[in-house]
């Protein structure tokens, strides 16, 4: 990849979407939610659920924004992609814990 492109898809990757902050804490939080009822079938509080989201909504927009162009979704898109994130960073952190035992 040169570098034009890969400036490209940095570029895409960090692009804001038109949710606003508050609607990354909403959507971090039901996210959190939603992957801790998939991964582990249970959450993990209210605070644990808003970084999870929030986190995992970074790490899918960044996974998703190579084949889609991730700052024209909405509240729906958004959501998707945050839960995917948490999803995928919560098998991380599964696969993680297993090793260490």
């Amino acid at each position: 990849m040169d570098v034009i492109a890969a400036q490209e898809v940095l570029a895409r990757s960090t692009a804001t979407t038109s949710v606003g902050w508050i609607g990354y804490i909403i959507i971090g939080a039901l996210a959190g939610w939603i992957a801790g009822k998939i991964v582990k079938g249970s959450g993990s509080g209210i605070l644990m659920n808003i970084v999870i989201g929030v986190i995992g909504a970074l790490l899918g927009g960044f996974l998703l924004s190579f084949f889609l162009d991730t700052a024209s979704g909405g509240w729906w898109f958004t959501l998707f992609t945050a839960v995917l994130g948490a999803v995928i960073l919560l098998w991380i952190v599964g696969m993680v814990q297993r090793r260490r035992v």
